[in-house]
């Protein structure tokens, strides 16, 4: 049962990407791409990109946190009652929650993240997200995420967020 899974969730990924990067592996340039660490290991490089993208949201630099995103209009995020394709449109999603007057980033922390390669190019974790905000209040949901990798870079590919 756990294989077949595993199976089904390649076979998304697989799906979540365009037949030329399929075939080619190797996206369109994107600047500052988080690189891989000099670990062979690839559930180590995949925990680096996540640790990259708490590092940079508790920075507040929101772009850097969307620089482990796959930037292109076949990224997809789910989260709450809402679909965003793009990384523009994930982009802004996250803007106007976290960045719009009266809001704020707070404090990230990721907790339980498991990772499970699919193949040596792709990936997926699950984990749980805990958010401190500056009142003292609390929000906090669960994860999953995929991933490929292009070159040396591992980028998300689809975000699934509750």
């Amino acid at each position: 049962m756990k294989r077949i899974r595993y199976v089904w969730l390649l076979l998304l990924a697989c799906a979540l990407c365009p037949n030329e990067l399929r075939s080619s592996g190797t996206p369109q340039a994107q600047s500052g791409a988080p690189t891989a660490p000099d670990s062979t290991d690839p559930k180590a490089q995949v925990r680096a990109v996540l640790e990259a993208q708490r590092t940079a949201w508790n920075r507040h630099d929101l772009r850097a946190y969307m620089q482990c995103y796959w930037n292109s209009p076949e990224l997809t995020f789910f989260g709450g009652d809402a679909a965003a394709t793009g990384w523009e449109n994930t982009y802004e999603r996250y803007r106007a929650a976290y960045q719009a007057p009266g809001r704020e980033m707070g404090r990230l922390e990721w907790s339980d993240i498991r990772i499970e390669l699919l193949a040596p190019d792709a990936a997926f974790a699950t984990g749980s997200w805990h958010l401190a905000l500056k009142n003292g209040s609390r929000r906090q949901g669960m994860f999953t995420v995929i991933l490929r990798k292009f070159g040396n870079n591992w980028y998300i590919i689809h975000d699934h967020s509750s």
